[in-house]
C-alpha cells in the first residue's frame, strides 16, 4: 500500500496515552504549568475585602469552572461508553474493498457508545425507549462510523419528519413533562396520525425497549447502505450486531423500581463487566441483496421503518467485536465522541434511503454548535489513526499546527499536496449510480404499506411477549389524557390485528373499534422473537445468595463456586455488612445489606440451608426479595431449610420437595428445590439452567404474589 495510506504504527490507545495525564503529579498547577501556592481562598484587598481581578488563578479556575458543560445531545444524550476491537472472520474481498473487513489477524481498534433517545442526561438508565448503538472502527483508511439503535427499524421513512417526531416525544412544552417517557399525549397525537409509525411502535412498547444489559441487545444499523468491491460491483446491505450472551430484557415493574435504586443501571452494568474481565462480545452480520434484486420484494428496501427478513434476505456473520477497556475519563471520550452516517471508507457507500440521506446533514450539523466548531475531529477521540491531511488549517479550537504557505489545490508553493488520490491510490469513489426523475415531494408506492410488517412482528411473538405489549400499550395510553387521542392509536392499531386492538381498548377506556379489523395472520419471522435467543450461558449473571447467622456454609461455598465456575457473579446478602457466622463457626464476608441492594438488580435467588432460615422467615425484607424475584419470573433455588422461606414467602402454585428430604433437585417454573439430604451438584446443574434461561414466563399467571 501507498507510504501515505499506512497507519500510524502507534495504535489508537497509544496515541490516545499522549494526551492522558498521570494523576499522581505532585503540584497543582495553573493551565499554564506555574505552580499554585494556595487554592482555597481568593486574593482580597484584606482579610474581608472584597476579590481582587488580579488574581489570576481564581479566575483561571471560575472561568473554566463556567465553560465545562458543553449542550447536551438533543437525541442519545444519555450514554455510556467502551473501547475494544473488531476482527473480521474471512476476506470479505468478493464484496467490499473496504481494508478492515479483509484480514481475519488485523485487530482494528473501536469505540462504542451505547445510549437512551428521549431522555436528558441526568434521565434513568432503565426507562421504555429506543437504545443506540454506535460503533467507531479507527480503520487505516479512515474512521467508519456505524451509527444505529438496538432496533432494526425506525419511527419514520423521511428524515423531514425527524424534529416532528422528537418534539413530540419530548417533554410537553408548556410544563417540561414528562421525562424520558413517550406515555403522553403529544407523542401518542403523533403516532395516531402517523400511519407509518406502527412497525417502530411494535417494537418500541416490546421487551426490546427495556434491555437487561447494553451487552445483551442487538444492534442494526436501521438504514440501508452499499458493499462496493474493487471492480465498482455494488450490492444493497444492512448491518446487524448479535450479543454473543443473548439478546435478554427487564420487566416493566422490575425498569421503574430500578430508576429509583439505581438509575445508572446499565451504565454500571457496562463498566463493572469490563472491570471484571466479562469483555461484550458481538458478531457483527450482513444482508445482501443483489442491485439487479433491489424491487423483488413486497417492500422497498429502501425503507428504514421495514425490516429484510431473515427468511427472505439470510445474515452472514462476518466478525467479531470484544470490548474489553473502560474509558479513563467520561467527558473526554464518552461526551465527546461525535459519530456521524456520513463517515464512511473506500468499500461502504450510501443509498437513497431517505431517512439515510437526513442523517448525513444533521449529525455534523449538530456536532458542529456541541463541540465548538469545525475542529472536533482533532479532539483525541475523533481522531483518525489514518494520516489527517487537508487545507481546512483554521477556525475554533485547531489542534494541528500546520506548515507551509499553500492552504488550496491546486498549488505550486507546495508542490501540489496535498492532492487527491486515485482510487488505486486508496481514495475514496463514489458509486455510480443512474439516477433519473423529477423534482418531486413523494414517496416509492411501497412505502405506503405501513402495516404488513407490524403484522409479522405481532404474529412473531410468544405469547408471553405479546402480553407485555399489550400492557405497555395499557400503561403508555392510559397516561394520555386525550380520550380521542387514545381512540384514534386503537383504532390505527385495528388495522394490525383486530383482537389486539379490542384488547387495548379494554384496558385504557375507549370503545372497541366500530368494525373489527382482520386477523394478522400467519406469516411469522421467527427470529424476530426473544424467545429464539441464546439460553446456554450464565456468563456474567448476578446471583443473590441471602444468608444470616446459622447458614450451611459448606453448601453455600460448593454453590458458590459451581456459579463462579460458570462465568456467574455470586453476591451475599445479609441483614448488615461485615462477616457473618454458619452453624458450625465458620465466616463469610456479606457483599451487600439489605439497605444498599435489591432484587431487581439481579438475575436469581438462592437460599442456601441451614437454621438461618427461621430468621429469615421473620424478615420482612426476605419475604419480599423472594417474593419481587418470583413476581419478576427469575429462576430462585432453595435447598434444605432453605425451602422454608420459600414457604412462608406465600408463593403459591409450586411444588417444592420436602426440607429434609434426599434425592435430586426439582425445577418447577424456574423455581429449583433440593432436600438437605439431597445432591447439590443436581440442584447446581438445574439451577443453572434456569439461570441461563434468563425468566420464567409462565408464572406471570400467577397474579397473587404480594411485591
Amino acid at each position: 500500500m501507498d507510504e501515505r495510506r499506512k497507519v500510524d504504527e502507534k495504535s489508537k490507545q497509544e496515541q490516545l496515552d499522549e494526551f492522558r495525564q498521570d494523576p499522581e503529579r505532585e503540584y497543582l498547577t495553573t493551565n499554564q504549568g506555574v505552580r499554585v501556592s494556595h487554592t482555597d481562598d481568593s486574593l482580597k484587598a484584606g482579610e474581608r475585602g472584597p476579590t481582587l481581578l488580579e488574581d489570576f488563578h481564581f479566575r483561571e479556575k471560575l472561568t473554566h469552572f463556567d465553560h465545562e458543560r458543553i449542550p447536551e445531545r438533543v437525541v442519545h444524550a444519555r450514554g455510556s461508553g467502551a473501547h475494544g476491537y473488531f476482527q473480521v472472520y474471512e476476506p470479505m474481498t468478493e464484496y467490499t474493498r473496504a481494508a478492515f473487513l479483509q484480514d481475519p489477524g488485523k485487530k482494528t481498534p473501536v469505540f462504542v457508545r451505547f445510549s437512551t433517545v428521549v431522555g436528558f442526561r441526568g434521565s434513568a438508565d432503565t426507562v421504555r425507549d429506543v437504545r443506540g448503538f454506535a460503533t467507531k472502527f479507527y480503520t487505516e483508511e479512515g474512521n467508519y462510523d456505524l451509527v444505529g439503535n438496538n432496533m432494526p427499524v425506525f419511527f419514520i421513512v423521511d428524515a423531514i419528519k425527524f424534529p416532528d417526531l422528537v418534539h413530540s416525544i419530548k417533554p410537553e412544552q408548556h410544563h417540561q413533562m414528562p421525562q424520558a417517557s413517550a406515555a403522553h399525549d403529544t407523542f401518542w397525537d403523533f403516532v395516531g396520525n402517523l400511519p407509518e409509525i406502527t412497525h417502530m411502535i411494535m417494537w418500541v412498547l416490546s421487551d426490546r425497549a427495556l434491555p437487561r444489559s447494553y451487552r445483551m441487545m442487538d444492534g442494526f444499523g436501521v438504514n440501508t447502505f452499499r458493499f462496493v468491491n474493487a471492480e465498482g460491483k455494488a450490492r444493497f446491505v444492512k448491518f446487524h450486531w448479535r450479543p454473543l450472551l443473548g439478546v435478554h430484557s427487564l420487566v416493566w415493574d422490575e425498569t421503574q423500581k430500578i430508576a429509583g435504586k439505581d438509575p445508572d443501571f446499565n451504565r454500571r452494568d457496562l463498566w463493572e463487566a469490563i472491570e471484571m474481565g466479562d469483555y461484550p462480545e458481538f458478531e457483527f452480520g450482513v444482508q445482501m441483496i443483489e442491485e439487479a434484486d433491489e424491487h423483488n420484494f413486497d417492500f422497498d428496501i429502501l425503507d428504514a421503518t421495514k425490516i429484510w427478513p431473515e427468511e427472505e434476505v439470510p445474515i452472514r456473520w462476518i466478525g467479531k467485536m470484544t470490548l474489553n477497556k473502560n474509558p479513563d475519563n467520561f467527558f473526554v471520550e464518552t461526551e465527546q465522541v461525535a459519530f456521524c452516517p456520513a463517515n464512511v471508507v473506500p468499500g461502504i457507500d450510501l443509498s437513497n434511503d431517505p431517512l439515510l440521506q437526513g442523517r448525513l446533514f444533521s449529525y455534523l450539523d449538530t456536532q458542529l454548535i456541541r463541540l465548538g466548531g469545525p475542529n472536533f475531529q482533532e479532539i483525541p477521540i475523533n481522531r483518525t489513526l489514518a494520516p489527517a491531511a487537508n487545507n481546512q488549517r483554521e477556525g475554533y479550537n485547531r489542534m494541528t499546527i500546520n506548515r507551509g504557505e499553500s492552504s488550496y489545490f491546486p498549488n505550486a508553493l507546495g508542490e501540489n499536496k496535498p492532492r487527491p488520490a486515485t482510487a488505486k491510490e486508496g481514495g475514496f469513489v463514489h458509486y455510480q449510480e443512474k439516477i433519473e426523475g423529477k423534482k418531486i415531494r413523494a414517496r416509492s408506492e411501497k412505502f405506503n404499506d405501513h402495516f404488513s410488517q407490524a403484522k409479522l412482528f405481532w404474529n412473531s411473538m410468544s405469547d408471553a411477549e405479546k402480553e407485555h405489549i399489550v400492557k405497555a400499550f395499557h400503561f403508555e395510553l392510559g397516561k394520555v389524557s386525550d380520550s380521542e387521542v387514545r381512540k384514534k392509536v386503537v383504532d390505527l392499531i385495528n388495522n394490525v390485528d383486530g383482537d389486539l386492538a379490542i384488547r387495548i381498548a379494554e384496558g385504557i377506556g375507549v370503545p372497541p373499534p366500530a368494525e373489527k379489523g382482520a386477523s394478522s395472520g400467519t406469516k411469522k419471522s421467527p427470529n424476530l422473537s426473544q424467545e429464539r435467543t441464546v439460553m446456554d450461558t450464565i456468563k456474567s449473571r448476578k446471583v443473590a445468595i441471602l444468608a444470616m447467622e446459622g447458614y450451611n456454609h459448606d453448601e453455600v461455598m460448593q454453590v458458590k463456586q459451581a456459579l463462579k465456575d460458570a462465568g456467574a457473579h455470586p453476591q451475599i446478602i445479609s441483614q448488615f455488612h461485615g462477616m457473618v457466622r454458619s452453624a458450625d463457626g465458620k465466616e463469610i464476608e456479606v457483599d451487600k445489606s439489605y439497605v444498599t441492594t435489591t432484587s431487581v438488580v439481579y438475575d436469581a435467588v438462592y437460599i442456601p440451608g441451614g437454621m438461618h432460615a427461621e430468621t429469615l422467615k421473620n424478615q420482612g425484607y426476605a419475604i419480599h426479595f423472594v417474593n419481587e424475584a418470583f413476581k419478576h419470573c427469575k429462576p430462585i433455588g432453595a435447598i434444605g431449610e432453605g425451602i422454608e422461606l420459600l414457604k412462608a414467602s406465600g408463593i403459591k402454585g409450586v411444588a417444592f420437595v420436602d426440607a429434609g428430604s434426599g434425592g435430586e433437585a426439582v425445577s418447577e417454573m424456574g423455581v429449583v428445590t433440593c432436600g438437605s439430604q439431597g445432591d447439590v451438584n443436581s440442584f447446581v446443574e438445574q439451577f443453572k439452567t434456569a439461570i441461563a434461561r434468563h425468566r420464567h414466563w409462565d408464572r406471570e399467571k400467577k397474579e397473587q404474589v404480594p411485591a
